[in-house]
């Protein structure tokens, strides 16, 4: 699974435009990855996940599969729910209901 693209994490769908979830999903990964001193690229080389796909679902224009996030989790060395967790935080202080 190294170096593995969208294509290669089985099948996905891009964000049809920059929804609420998905931005808040993106800057969760971002703070973590950030927290966690991370660049895109140290985060590529533990995720198994191109930098540049790690760009995009960090900017909200991705809609990643489960298996990308457990890749993505795995990677910053926190529980998928946590992702979610701060994320839904995130959605919730920007007025969406959750």
């Amino acid at each position: 699974m190294r170096g593995a693209g969208p294509s290669d994490r089985g099948s996905h769908m891009a964000a049809p435009k920059q929804s609420p979830e998905h931005v808040a999903l993106g800057e969760s990964v971002r703070a973590i990855r950030l927290r966690a001193r991370l660049s895109q690229e140290a985060l590529h080389a533990r995720a198994g996940l191109h930098r540049n796909y790690i760009g995009a679902i960090e900017r909200g224009e991705i809609n990643p599969t489960y298996r990308v996030l457990l890749a993505l989790a795995g990677g910053l060395d926190v529980r998928v729910s946590d992702l979610i967790r701060l994320t839904e935080e995130r959605l919730r202080r920007n007025g969406h209901h959750v």
